[in-house]
């Protein structure tokens, strides 16, 4: 899954795609470099950040949505938490539903869901995105993000979500210590006992550049890529599906070579 973020303020690459033809540009060359889905994001949630109403989620979205229209061969995912901006977006050409914070901020997600018969995405985050840094963590890391999975998986179906409609995510960093982040890749197959297919992103994330720090100072987010691809490859020998990344061509390579690790000792 290559992530695309039309904003002006992600962690990553704040700014570079907020224009519609730069996110179609790159779009289209994540699908090329070997990308599977798209995740088109409007809303940043970095650490700390504000919170932005349906009509400028849509004003970044919809022009990327509908200039890509008919030009991809993979399906499209959104990344919002807003019931308004899924169903516009479902309508606009999107295809697959990525709810970060597991149907906890607008249930009315899981509903739209059910109505499209789409996939959705069901992901773990503690507190907001404004708050989910600033602690307490979890004292039992595995057993929170269970919990809550358990939690939103109960909304989903309750809505009328199929089973085959769910994929999980636990929530790299998101209100996680750096150390928690490792122990959940290190026993993703104990969130894989939930029953669903496992969707983990961890790629140039903060405790990434913690360990990859150099005289007291953490590695910038375009110093992570290495970093980045050690992750993708513990995600999917311990059992991730979908692996989203920014760095789609080495990525790619990254899981193929994975792939076959995992198969042989399978």
């Amino acid at each position: 899954m290559g992530v695309l973020n039309v904003t002006p303020d992600s962690f990553s690459d704040g700014g570079a795609f907020l224009r519609a033809k730069n996110a179609v540009q790159q779009a289209l060359a994540m699908q090329h470099q070997g990308a599977d889905i798209i995740d088109i994001g409007a809303a940043s949630s970095r650490p700390g950040s504000a919170e932005i109403s349906i009509g400028q989620e849509l004003g970044r979205l919809l022009p990327v949505l509908e200039a890509l229209r008919g030009r991809l061969n993979i399906p499209i995912s959104v990344d919002t938490q807003k019931a308004a901006v899924v169903e516009v977006s479902l309508g606009a050409g999107a295809e697959i539903l990525n709810d970060i914070s597991g149907l906890r901020r607008d249930p009315r997600i899981a509903e739209v869901a059910a109505k499209y018969n789409a996939p959705l995405i069901l992901m773990h985050m503690r507190g907001t995105p404004r708050t989910m840094q600033k602690g307490p963590f979890a004292r039992d890391v595995i057993k929170d993000v269970v919990s809550g999975l358990r939690k939103s998986i109960a909304i989903a179906r309750k809505h009328g979500v199929e089973r085959s409609q769910i994929v999980i995510d636990p929530g790299i960093g998101f209100g996680k210590s750096f150390d928690q982040n490792y122990e959940l890749l290190a026993k993703l197959p104990l969130i894989a006992k939930l029953g669903y297919p496992l969707m983990v992103g961890t790629s140039r994330k903060g405790f990434l550049g913690a360990t990859l720090a150099r005289d007291g100072k953490p590695a910038a987010s375009g110093e992570r890529i290495w970093g980045t691809a050690a992750s993708v490859t513990a995600s999917i020998l311990n059992g991730a599906h979908i692996v989203r990344v920014h760095d789609v061509a080495e990525m790619k390579q990254i899981a193929l070579v994975t792939d076959c690790l995992a198969n042989i000792s399978k």
